[in-house]
């Protein structure tokens, strides 16, 4: 670990000695995931932006293997090129990241494993906003780590006349094609956007059961088949009423072996299909605006556990999604956001059965700004679940601008509540296996309260630093955890003295730690540019139980996070070099002879040439030194893989 360490050192300290002359200005950026529109030094929050040009210029495949590269993000991939990934923030469980699309809410009611499926591609997205940390005074549950907002062209408040249409195309080993294709066109009063992605491969060869003499008796491939297609229309009706509008699909099959157990009887197999509708109505006014927003997602999955016995599990979710709510400018000083938000969800599946719940929502916002420097936001929502009857949650928001720092801080109260594999997987399963996951109907909701402040710094003109300071005190968090057959209760068809993993409300948990990130900008003339964004951080999670709790995903985050960001071009040339280092506790799986290791360093690296405006040739390169690492016990990541191809933007 020290080496990382060391190495983090060295790579900050070369690059302030580096770079003398800026091109960017980070206070001018105006976000809108903290509802009430604000410049980033008004939030009093840590919060990354990613424009459309920060994503050019990174290397990946996906949607996950592109939040992985932001500072702090932790994405536990299974597989790679985006079958299946869960996100983490400040050492939360991949459920307590809430994921948005043009502000709505996309985490699936099934499961968190599937929030990272985002029927989008990367030319048909304006800007995505990592905000860190509690947001539930805005959304609601599940805001706890932080939240994503990924907008889109067509629901931007943009006013510039353009038209884009650019993609991309490879071919790889283990016959790895990847498409990517996306519009938008934004002329006078219409907007129309769209695009699509497929991305497949027949996937590495596993060996799974070789003898002493190196005979393979077994093997099995990490193949994955990934669509997608949206399109989106958006239209200025006049007098400040818009409306927009998208519909979109995302289909998927994929090996799903060791994703979710480390039994040797998995041959897990999983198909999923996501429709996803919204819309939007707004009205701007001369003091404010309201905005309507609605959402719909049916998402189908089939999971097959093994071909061998009857292990067929299949479930249909939708989720119906309203939003209303209303900006008002009260004066220069003062600006006021209300809100109210209604959904449903339901679940369908011979395994969790058949069930439906309500929640309701109301929110409202202020925020204080004065000619001193000093930023104030204060937030308080209300919601009510059938799940877990009515919740409040506060949040205060402050910063302090002066000149080249900003000084911020943040408290606020977050929830959420078991989805529906939490609350009942297996529940209707006849003579359930031990080691299988239990849902428990009984469960609470978690909530917690949680704490920062930090320091942004131009250190010059090109350079930005960045700290943060935070803790996370939770009650009642949800965890699998392995418990006896004579504690669970009358819950589920199970064996008499066997164990399973139950799922439970764990008392209290206190997560703590910090992050610090360097972004930085060199132009030397007119041919040469540089850019270099690091990012480091530091988590510790300890429970007070007294009891030695064998838990799954409270203690799956790492502990040390590195991530490093490259871009050099020279004329028309260019080098993209994504590094990340793990460090996390390691964990060892007997039964199918694998180990997750106790840290791992890779490297993702894209070379390419623009030869006309148009049109540019490139190869890629994941996992540069083929190293052996997994983020999930016995789902293996890829090795070092090798692609090429050309890009165009007409």
């Amino acid at each position: 670990m020290m080496k990382a360490h060391t190495l983090f050192i060295i790579l900050l300290f070369f690059a302030c000695n580096l770079f003398g002359q800026s091109t960017f200005d980070f206070d001018t950026i105006n976000v809108s995931t903290i509802s009430i529109p604000l410049k980033l030094n008004q939030t009093g929050r840590n919060i990354t932006v990613l424009d459309n040009t920060d994503i050019q210029e990174l290397t990946f495949n996906s949607m996950d293997e592109l939040l992985q590269t932001v500072s702090g993000v932790e994405v536990q991939s299974r597989g790679g090129f985006g079958a299946q990934a869960d996100i983490s923030l400040r050492g939360s469980t991949f459920t307590q990241v809430l994921i948005l699309l043009d502000g709505q809410r996309m985490n699936d009611p099934l499961t968190g494993h599937f929030n990272g499926y985002i029927p989008v591609t990367p030319a048909e997205i304006f800007r995505i906003e990592i905000l860190r940390g509690p947001a539930s005074a805005i959304y609601g549950p599940d805001a706890v780590g932080g939240v994503i907002n990924i907008i889109t062209n067509t629901f931007a408040k943009q006013q510039k006349e353009e038209m884009i249409n650019k993609g991309s195309f490879s071919y790889g080993e283990n016959e790895l094609v990847n498409v990517q294709h996306g519009f938008f066109s934004n002329e006078e009063r219409f907007k129309i956007g769209g695009g699509f992605n497929i991305s497949k491969s027949e996937g590495e060869i596993i060996p799974e059961m070789i003898t002493a003499d190196s005979t393979v008796l077994e093997e099995y491939t990490t193949f994955f088949d990934i669509k997608q297609a949206s399109v989106s229309l958006g239209y200025d009706i006049g007098n400040g009423l818009s409306i927009a509008a998208r519909t979109a699909y995302d289909d998927r099959h994929f090996n799903a072996r060791y994703f979710f157990t480390a039994s040797p009887f998995d041959k897990s197999v999983e198909s999923t299909q996501a429709w996803w509708n919204q819309m939007r109505i707004s009205k701007l006014g001369e003091k404010g605006s309201t905005s309507l927003d609605l959402s719909f997602k049916q998402n189908d999955d089939v999971f097959v556990f093994s071909p061998d016995f009857p292990s067929t599990n299949t479930h249909r979710t939708k989720f119906f999604n309203a939003n209303l709510g209303h900006l008002y400018a009260i004066n220069n000083a003062l600006s006021l956001k209300v809100g109210l938000q209604f959904d449903r969800r339901s679940i369908v599946s011979n395994d969790r059965g058949d069930h439906d719940n309500i929640h309701y929502g109301a929110y409202s916002m202020l925020h204080y700004v004065n000619d001193s420097g000093l930023n104030a936001t204060l937030g308080l929502r209300v919601d009510y679940d059938d799940n877990y009857d009515v919740e409040l949650s506060p949040q205060l928001n402050l910063s302090y601008v002066l000149n080249q720092i900003v000084l911020r801080g943040a408290v606020g109260r977050s929830i959420r509540a078991g989805d529906y594999t939490e609350r009942f997987v297996s529940n209707n399963l006849a003579n359930l296996t031990p080691g299988r996951s239990l849902g428990n109907p009984d469960l609470e909701a978690e909530q917690a309260w949680s704490q920062e402040i930090g320091i942004d710094v131009n250190l010059t003109r090109d350079i930005k630093l960045k700290a943060t300071g935070f803790s996370r005190q939770s009650d009642n968090l949800i965890d699998f955890v392995s418990t006896n057959e004579s504690e669970i209760g009358a819950v589920g068809d199970l064996q008499i003295g066997e164990n399973y993993f139950f799922a439970k409300n764990i008392s209290s948990v206190t997560t703590s730690g910090f992050e610090v990130e360097a972004y930085l900008e060199k132009s030397f003339g007119e041919s040469t540019k540089v850019k270099w964004g690091l990012g480091y951080t530091f988590l510790n999670t300890t429970t007070d139980n007294d009891d030695d709790l064998i838990s799954v995903y409270i203690s799956s985050h790492a502990r040390h996070l590195l991530t490093s960001n490259l871009r050099l071009q020279i004329d028309r040339f260019y080098l993209n070099l994504n590094s990340l280092y793990k460090d996390r506790p390691e964990r060892i799986a007997t039964a199918i002879n694998t180990t997750l290791n106790e840290s791992y360093f890779v490297h993702n690296a894209k070379i390419g040439a623009h030869f006309t405006s148009n049109f540019g040739l490139f190869v890629q390169v994941q996992n540069i030194g083929d190293i052996e690492y997994q983020n999930i016990l016995g789902a293996r990541m890829p090795s070092r893989w090798f692609q090429a191809g050309f890009h165009w933007n007409l």
